[in-house]
């Protein structure tokens, strides 16, 4: 076998297992759109087909009966907004206070840096349910609000991540920055403020991404605070506790359908913010 041939088939490999990820990656999401536009006869259709089809005729027949309840239901649109209300809070409290936290652990100097280090990366090995029962009786005991209660508990997690990360970043930055605002009259604050965070801003936009998405898919603690006030639910709460028109029927096409319409802000959020990701995952793996 030529060298030719050789190089041919390395690429018709590397090419067939790109493909095959990113099918295994991409179909639940098409099957979710597939059975977000499907009527409930349709869903039921054995063998199920890969596009919505009518069960009379076999013709394409695409539903957007599903969308059209997600809207016109308000406990799901409130959910979305309880969503946005609890993850948004969680970002930027998170990165405001992780930001703060990373520059003093990567850049100043006091005793107990590393010992603060190592307790920070302890912090995200517990599992949430090891602290949801503490949480809750905290919770119902000074009478806290659901929203607040969620934003104060996704901080215990979101925090320390934020925190490490950007430590390493801050790390990364040459100290001759803050030598020469030293040198022109700038105060700490004000290097960090006016120099250093902005040349974090990858750092800040993937790692507050990262805190978003965990913040805006989180079920266990969102499923416990909101238990005594429905009003509070987030939106895979609402989406998890979807009844049917009748007893015992599933509604699987609006849970898809709401599935979907979930997962749109976050793939709108990666787009707007892909050259910055790639920044922020990619930041500090060149020296030089």
């Amino acid at each position: 076998m030529t060298d030719e041939r050789i190089q041919i088939l390395k690429k018709v490999g590397f090419w067939f297992i790109i493909g095959l990820i990113c099918f295994y990656l991409l179909f639940p999401f098409y099957w979710a759109v597939n059975s977000s536009l499907k009527t409930e006869d349709q869903l039921m259709m054995m063998p199920a087909t890969f596009v919505p089809r009518d069960p009379d005729t076999g013709a394409i027949d695409i539903s957007l009966t599903n969308y059209k309840q997600l809207f016109n239901n308000d406990t799901f649109m409130r959910g979305i907004l309880n969503s946005a209300i609890v993850a948004t809070s969680t970002t930027v409290l998170s990165l405001m206070v992780g930001s703060f936290s990373a520059f003093a652990l990567g850049k100043l100097r006091f005793k107990g840096k590393k010992l603060s280090l190592y307790v920070i990366l302890s912090m995200t090995m517990f599992p949430q349910v090891t602290v949801l029962t503490g949480l809750y009786a905290l919770i119902r005991q000074y009478n806290l609000g659901p929203r607040f209660s969620m934003i104060f508990s996704y901080m215990l997690f979101a925090l320390p991540f934020t925190t490490w990360v950007l430590t390493s970043f801050f790390k990364d930055l040459p100290d001759e920055i803050m030598q020469s605002a030293q040198v022109d009259g700038a105060t700490a604050f004000q290097t960090f403020r006016l120099i250093l965070l902005p040349l974090t801003a990858p750092a800040l936009v993937t790692t507050g991404l990262l805190t978003f998405i965990r913040a805006w898919n989180e079920y266990l603690f969102a499923l416990t605070f909101t238990s005594f006030d429905a009003e509070a639910r987030t939106v895979p709460v609402a989406i998890a506790l979807f009844s049917g028109e009748v007893s015992r029927q599933e509604p699987a096409g609006a849970k898809m359908a709401a599935a979907v319409l979930v997962t749109l802000p976050i793939v709108g959020l990666v787009l707007y913010f892909q050259k910055k990701i790639v920044k922020g995952l990619t930041a500090g793996s060149v020296k030089g």
